[in-house]
């Protein structure tokens, strides 16, 4: 079987259709959500809009989540650490599938701003490829922490009916620790001060603004 190696051209094509995909929220999931099968809770207007502020940050975070992985993976040494990349990225997206299913079923939308999240944090994922593989590994078990931390904080602030997105934060929860445990598995190191605070603060601005534009 001949196997095509891709050009500079074509690896910019491919980027392109994954970012496209991530921002206008259509990926296509490779696993059933954790929601199917669900009835819907009866939420009041309130409830509703709260949640669907949640989901819509959720819907976010995996956007970032999306253009770190591509842009870590863009520019990686090893074949073996792009690759390993490139499958926690496909497993990313179906947490972006599930949340832009779950917007939809709360009349809700994703962030106006996805553009511009997307472009900054692929900019974050080259930039920490750029310092080696270590680093760039580093970079993903910080992220995935932070990243489980806040799924625990929405998982208390979620309308206690809504176990629809419930179940979709904990599963989501449950693959963040596993790609954090991976990536440290393969020789991630401890970012140095003041990188995660910085990214804490960052993420804190994007929850702020994604929650209600």
């Amino acid at each position: 079987m001949n196997i095509r190696t891709l050009s500079p051209l074509d690896r910019l094509l491919v980027g392109c259709e994954r970012a496209l995909e991530a921002i206008a929220g259509s990926p296509q999931a490779q696993r059933p959500s954790p929601a199917a099968g669900i009835v819907e809770a009866e939420l009041d207007e309130a409830e509703r809009r709260h949640a669907a502020g949640l989901m819509r940050i959720n819907h976010t975070g995996e956007v970032c989540a999306q253009a770190l992985y591509f842009g870590q993976a863009a520019l990686a040494r090893a074949a073996d650490n792009r690759e390993h990349l490139l499958h926690a990225a496909a497993e990313e997206t179906d947490h972006l599938a599930w949340c832009a299913q779950r917007l939809q079923q709360l009349d809700s939308r994703p962030s106006l701003l996805n553009p511009l999240w997307y472009a900054g944090s692929y900019a974050i994922g080259a930039a920490a490829a750029l310092a080696g593989d270590p680093v760039s590994l580093g970079f993903v078990v910080e992220t995935e922490r932070q990243v489980e931390t806040h799924l625990a904080e929405h998982l208390e602030k979620l309308p206690a009916q809504d176990e629809r997105s419930r179940v979709v934060l904990k599963q989501m929860q449950i693959d963040e620790i596993r790609h954090a445990q991976a990536a440290q598995q393969r020789g991630g190191v401890e970012l140095p001060f003041p990188l995660p605070q910085l990214m804490h603060v960052s993420s804190m601005v994007m929850k702020a603004v994604a929650y209600r534009v």
